[in-house]
């Protein structure tokens, strides 16, 4: 059974219109931009609302912990809206990165104890992982129960009650990372948040002077699942966020004139937002495959989540890029979105290693 036939299109076509029905009422331009001022860097409130009556932070939890009872295929539906909305809340980095952390885990109790806080919203998650290379090596070892390092662009770190930490083993690099829980007010934890390429999505850095944590039971290639769910579900983001700068394109043409007329009649940009077009398309259908491979635990799905977000990486800055060019001198000002949306691409790229890195990271012979 694939993905999209765990829920029926109809009831797959109103959640997703329901997310982005509260989006628009509720995280237009001018309420994102005065949402990244405020203290974490986030919306709370939208968020509140998100998991309280839509329920987006428990799509793919389970029922038995308090969750929905769906898949990351409906969870992948929200992350594309907000991703499209550029919403400042925390689905990726707690429905997704934290939950899909402790879920692909395994371990029960850890899921009995930390799952329904992060569905119902009432707690927040954040994973801790790349260290000063970056997502291929923690930056945080594990001894005894103890952390200690730095993990490096923790995804809304800033708002989180709850870490989630792939840490190494000292003094062995090459031995499997090992997951662990530390409440985020626990003495000897330290959190600095980080400037930001892309305003809309907090970063920080979260540093563990030998801080006692809780090990959650999980299998050796742990690290190996969790990216290969990132990869997944960030490309469903940057399709949304492609999506919504071609519309904000054709939006734009239609409306400027050149010449008394619209410059979207003219065949050139036709041509452009054509190609655009068949970008976003072509994303849209690698990042559901992607996901889909994910939900059914198929043997390819860290090759496709690696294609996916090789694809749509690159995708996302060409469609965003030259979204920019075919707005013109208003393209690169800080009141339009759509260049927030050109620094979300560029900044989407970047994340749980680069694009052309991340077919390296598979074992196509496995």
């Amino acid at each position: 059974m694939t993905a999209s036939e765990t829920i029926g299109a109809e009831d797959r076509a109103a959640l997703a219109e329901s997310i982005r029905d509260l989006l628009r009422r509720r995280s237009d331009s001018t309420a994102v931009r005065a949402a990244i001022t405020r203290p974490g860097r986030i919306d709370r409130p939208l968020w509140e609302t998100l998991c309280t009556e839509i329920g987006v932070a428990a799509l793919a939890v389970d029922e038995e912990f308090d969750g929905a009872g769906a898949t990351f295929a409906e969870t992948a539906l929200a992350v594309r809206e907000v991703g499209a909305a550029l919403a400042p809340v925390p689905v990726f980095s707690s429905a997704v990165l934290a939950a899909g952390a402790v879920l692909a885990a395994g371990d029960r109790e850890a899921a009995a104890r930390l799952l329904g806080p992060l569905a119902s919203g009432e707690r927040i998650g954040a994973l801790c992982w790349a260290g000063p290379r970056g997502w291929e090596q923690s930056g945080v070892s594990a001894e005894a129960g103890l952390l200690t390092g730095t993990a490096e662009y923790v995804l809304d770190g800033e708002s989180a009650d709850v870490f989630l930490v792939l840490a190494g083993r000292a003094g062995d690099p090459d031995a499997p990372l090992t997951l662990h829980e530390v409440d985020a007010a626990t003495a000897g934890v330290t959190m600095t948040a980080l400037p930001l390429l892309d305003p809309t999505r907090a970063l920080a850095r979260v540093s563990f002077d030998e801080v006692p944590s809780t090990t959650i039971t999980s299998p050796p290639d742990i690290a190996d699942r969790v990216r290969t769910l990132a990869w997944a579900l960030l490309s469903a983001e940057q399709t949304g966020g492609a999506a919504r700068a071609l519309e904000l394109t054709v939006e734009h043409t239609a409306a400027r004139k050149q010449f008394g007329r619209p410059i979207g009649s003219f065949q050139a940009l036709k041509h452009a937002m054509a190609d655009m077009f068949v970008l976003v398309e072509a994303m849209t259908s690698i990042s559901t495959a992607a996901v889909d491979a994910v939900v059914a635990g198929s043997d390819d799905a860290g090759e496709l989540a690696a294609a996916a977000h090789t694809y749509c990486s690159e995708g996302y800055m060409s469609v965003t890029g030259q979204a920019v060019q075919l707005h013109g001198g208003i393209g690169i000002t800080w009141e339009h979105d759509i260049g927030l949306h050109f620094k979300r691409a560029q900044a989407d790229a970047q994340l749980f290693g680069q694009p052309h890195r991340s077919l390296a990271l598979v074992d196509l012979d496995a």
